[in-house]
């Protein structure tokens, strides 16, 4: 018996223990309403997503080109149509996830308006994203099963058995909008008990997976930015454990941990790592300081010395306060980062790199794996790389090394419109096409995200909208570029108001009245054109 039928068995039940009082109750109609509110609480959400996430990681352990990926969103909106969409074209949401990007909270979400990516806005603006995306997600969720409910209603009334049978085999098997969400919560927004409480609101609205980052919360940069400022590695990990203990304190057992390291394009830390005996982390910490050996008679007041090869050290400090490290060092600092964090409670990885390059990549994961054979990254297929012109120059080099003649091309000018259509861009579109799966088999991602998509797309198509409207094209810019296009791909918002919900209180107005319902949907409802 499936749940659906269990639900109207057990309505029925109750329905005949009230006697007539409850003749208004249709048993269906409640379990029709139960399957479209299938969770209850974040918390319900944030335990089914991390079963997801935990099954996707060990699939991914046994076969590397089983990855998962997402798209960032800034509104429970956009979150909603990512999975409608893949959900129609690709039938499925299998392996899809979505991620939450603090540079978008930043960005469009503050009450103080666009903010760069400083954990400036406000914390809170993060879990009510996370609420607001699982609730336009439950949203699609009830939306679909109306309109199959409609379907299956329909089918009964024409008596046609057999559509009746698909129908209900659909419902039964309904497959959720609702997928992990990989939350963003920076530095952790203060000391570990900030991390904490934020954490916990997090998980509260449906958060399975949070990342975290190494820098420093009050000087806190876009990890494609200069002067960034990392912490050592005690108080990074006591950001993860302050994640950890929020999962488990809420129940959610197998919550993930993502540990990001800004090391690589790092230079600066604001304090000195506490070593007690040589070796331990601090020490290690401390050994890729840039510093100046000195002697005794040489120090001055308010200097900081540290002992190197038994000798005095004086860091070298910059007029911030900030101390800086020796150049060259960033990667074997990454993978010390990757290492610790493991050995540390984090579940995945994410190194933060300037450019998208998979031997880069690979080159640090071979050295993570010496350690942690299975670990796995989560990585940034960032806008913020150009990557038209890295991947040519990639290609250009891969070209040069294969003998091949590229006196044709310039390589400082290689994002020229006259190269689109040469050898040189078609072998570097092909390796963008294949990053995401050569990355997965050979540097160990697990999950390809790209943070701002929906930024992009959005002002693209605004520019684009607006260029035409505004101009000669005017209302035939919209009709032929928008509203056409909506209905050739059958694009679900062209019917707003359906997907706004109307059709849902039609039938919930039918539900609670019957025949005095007074509905949206008749004949007048211009919706009907399409």
């Amino acid at each position: 018996m499936t749940e659906y039928q269990r639900d109207i068995d057990a309505v029925q039940a109750l329905k005949q223990e009230h006697g007539s009082s409850w003749d208004a109750i249709n048993p269906e109609y409640v379990a029709r309403m139960r399957a479209q509110n299938r969770f209850k609480t974040g918390l319900e959400i944030a335990q089914y997503t991390a079963d997801i996430m935990r099954r996707d990681m060990t699939e991914y352990d046994a076969d590397h080109s089983v990855y998962t990926q997402s798209l960032g969103v800034w509104h429970g909106f956009i979150g909603q149509q990512k999975m409608i969409s893949i959900k129609k074209h690709l039938k499925n949401t299998n392996k899809r996830y979505l991620y939450l990007s603090g540079w978008m909270v930043a960005a469009l979400r503050s009450e103080f308006g666009p903010l760069p990516d400083q954990s400036m806005h406000e914390k809170t603006s993060v879990p009510a994203l996370i609420e607001e995306i699982y609730t336009f997600l439950r949203q699609a969720d009830a939306r679909e099963l109306d309109l199959l409910f409609t379907q299956l209603d329909d089918a009964r009334v024409a008596g046609d058995e057999t559509a009746v049978e698909f129908i209900q085999s659909q419902i039964d098997n309904f497959e959720t909008h609702v997928v992990p969400i990989i939350a963003d919560i920076d530095a952790g927004f203060g000391n570990p008990e900030a991390t904490y409480l934020l954490a916990k609101k997090m998980i509260e609205a449906g958060a399975a997976a949070i990342q975290i980052e190494n820098q420093v919360s009050d000087e806190k940069q876009c990890g494609h930015q200069d002067g960034k400022v990392t912490v050592p590695h005690e108080d990074f990990i006591a950001k993860i454990n302050a994640v950890r203990y929020a999962f488990l304190e809420l129940g959610i057992d197998n919550g993930v941990i993502v540990a990001r390291t800004d090391s690589l394009g790092a230079g600066l830390t604001q304090k000195l790592a506490v070593s007690t005996v040589p070796g331990d982390l601090g020490d290690q910490y401390n050994s890729f300081l840039d510093v100046e050996e000195i002697s005794n008679d040489q120090l001055s007041n308010g200097d900081v010395v540290i002992k190197r090869d038994g000798k005095l050290a004086r860091p070298k400090r910059l007029a911030s306060n900030l101390y800086q490290f020796r150049a060259g060092t960033g990667e074997d600092r990454v993978v010390l980062d990757c290492v610790t964090s493991l050995n540390n409670g984090a579940d995945l990885l994410w190194i933060e790199t300037e450019k998208p390059h998979v031997e880069q990549i690979a080159t640090m994961v071979d050295r993570i794996r010496e350690v942690h054979p299975d670990a796995k990254l989560v990585y940034n297929n960032s806008p913020s790389f150009n990557w038209t012109l890295n991947f040519r120059q990639q290609a250009f080099d891969q070209m040069v090394e294969e003998g091949k003649d590229v006196s044709a091309y310039a390589r400082e000018n290689l994002m020229s419109v006259e190269y689109d259509a040469t050898e040189l861009a078609q072998i570097a579109d092909e390796m963008i096409r294949t990053f995401q799966r050569d990355g997965s088999a050979r540097a160990g991602i697990f999950h390809h995200l790209i943070t701002l998509p929906t930024y992009h797309t959005a002002a693209l198509s605004t520019d684009n909208l607006a260029k035409g409207y505004f101009g000669d094209e005017g209302m035939l810019t919209y009709v032929r570029d928008v509203q056409r296009e909506e209905i050739r791909q059958g694009i679900a918002t062209v019917k707003h108001q359906n997907m706004a919900g109307s059709d849902i209180g039609d039938n919930h107005k039918e539900y609670f009245a019957g025949d005095a319902a007074l509905k949206a949907g008749g004949k007048d409802n211009t919706m009907n054109q399409f």
